[in-house]
């Protein structure tokens, strides 16, 4: 068997392709979503601090999602209400992999190093991820945005840096990178020429789950008011706040459970789809 497919199309050029069209095509939902929360103040029909129905208002016409607890439109405070959270998220996604690559490289090319930082690691798991957050916020006055991104980079890194660390082993003991060495290679250059491209895959697939944890403990903080504040529109804080009410207008809540949702699966899916395909090859046994 010469590996070649039944439609006569060598299989070097359709397989490339067809990722690319597989990756273009899982980046609609994601392109989507985050346009559609950047973009979304801008499509609101009502204002989103303006009470215009009774409180928890039933949908209507003109009122698709109904009103919240103030009678406020809920599909204006929606689409208002995801570009601080996405934008946040993606902050602290970009900071983890961004140290985590650097750390956990470093922790793989230099063993003395590298146990420093994972016994480091292995200590600030022990902290749960909310506990953290809130030491950190509550105790940072006027800290605001910044030390949520802080508290949030922070309990994400451990995780992170194990990923990269035990993913980055095998290419520091690898042949070349010894040549490397003995060639005389600094430090900073062996992490950003030789191992770091080699770890395409991994961190892009990690900066996809870095960004689905961040968007939960960024949506933990907003839903225990230690974020935006009311009455700013924010996905979390519309959860919270429309609680009470779930059982008189359901959609107050279940939409903005929904965004967050969405959100972070497309993301996700997106992350996936676009990382280098690495450590399988498909094997034709006809």
């Amino acid at each position: 068997m010469d590996g070649t497919p039944a439609d006569g199309t060598p299989a070097g050029r359709t397989g490339p392709a067809r990722r690319r069209v597989r990756a273009a095509v899982s980046a609609v939902p994601s392109i989507a979503v985050i346009g559609l929360a950047l973009a979304g103040p801008l499509l609101a029909p009502h204002p989103v601090d303006t009470p215009v129905a009774i409180p928890y208002a039933s949908p209507a016409p003109g009122l698709p999602l109904g009103g919240d607890q103030l009678g406020r439109d809920v599909l204006s405070r929606l689409l208002a209400g995801g570009g601080e959270l996405l934008v946040t998220s993606a902050l602290v996604a970009c900071l983890v992999t961004l140290l985590a690559a650097a750390l956990g490289t470093v922790a793989a090319l230099r063993p003395a190093v590298g146990r420093a930082v994972e016994w480091a690691c292995d200590v600030m798991i022990l902290l749960p991820a909310v506990l953290a957050v809130l030491l950190v916020v509550l105790s940072w006055d006027g800290g605001g945005r910044l030390a949520l991104v802080t508290a949030a980079t922070a309990v994400g890194l451990p995780y992170a840096v194990r990923v990269v660390a035990g993913a980055a082993a095998p290419i520091a003991g690898s042949g070349y990178v010894e040549a490397a060495v003995a060639g005389g290679e600094r430090l900073p250059r062996l992490v950003w020429r030789e191992v770091l491209p080699n770890l395409r895959s991994t961190l892009l697939t990690l900066l996809g789950l870095r960004f689905v944890a961040a968007v939960y403990v960024v949506s933990t903080a907003a839903f225990l008011e230690v974020g935006p504040e009311p009455p700013a529109a924010d996905w979390a804080l519309m959860i919270r706040e429309n609680g009470p009410g779930v059982m008189l207008n359901p959609w107050a809540v279940i939409a903005p459970s929904l965004a967050i949702g969405l959100l972070a699966g497309a993301v996700q899916v997106t992350a996936s789809a676009l990382a280098p395909r690495t450590g399988r090859q498909v094997v034709d046994r006809r």
